[in-house]
């Protein structure tokens, strides 16, 4: 298998900012709110960043969907959460499609094993509950959809459908716990 040059720079671009985003998470995961909040007007802006942030990662960001419906309410939570988890789907989505063409994915696809490269990845059922898998679900979901080159109107909207409604409740639940911390004075 041949690696085109331009695949081996991306390739690499994308393996460095992989571990820089897991560098970043670990050094300023405790530190989200404090950095959100810091940003005054731009909070909602530095917490949609993030999710692009951490999209080449194998780092979840419901936390940051959580952390978002505490901070701002669940219905500016959900919009933070839905346009971030969108932009992650988005990042991962191109880096799918740059994997497919720097590699010959094709002769790598019929080797999958488990039939998983006979999956119907283009279709929008499997689109939209593939992306319900926790954690990982979407990001797999998301370089399948790249390296398969499922349209983009297809996928953008599938992934809408679905980030809006794990956004939703994810932020709803971010803010219902954080009241329930505050009614039990655990939290300030």
């Amino acid at each position: 298998m041949k690696h085109k040059p331009a695949g081996k720079v991306i390739s690499i671009a994308v393996l460095l900012t992989a571990l820089g985003g897991m560098y970043f998470i670990a050094k300023n995961l405790k530190n989200f709110e404090a950095l959100v909040v810091s940003a005054g007007l731009f909070g909602p802006v530095v917490a949609v960043s993030l999710y692009a942030v951490f999209a080449p990662t194998p780092i979840a960001t419901d936390p940051i969907t959580l952390t978002s419906g505490a901070l701002f309410g669940p219905f500016v939570g959900t919009l933070i959460g839905w346009a971030g988890n969108n932009l992650a789907a988005l990042v991962e989505y191109v880096i799918g499609r740059r994997i497919s063409e720097s590699i010959d994915y094709e002769v790598y696809r019929k080797k999958l094993p488990l039939g998983i490269g006979k999956l119907p990845i283009d279709s929008p059922v499997l689109l939209i509950f593939g992306r319900m898998i926790p954690f990982y679900g979407s990001k797999v979901i998301s370089l399948m959809a790249g390296m398969y080159g499922v349209s983009i109107k297809r996928y953008i909207w599938t992934s809408a459908v679905v980030n809006l409604t794990g956004s939703a409740l994810l932020s709803y639940g971010g803010h219902r716990l954080f009241t329930l911390l505050k009614m039990l004075v655990i939290v300030d």
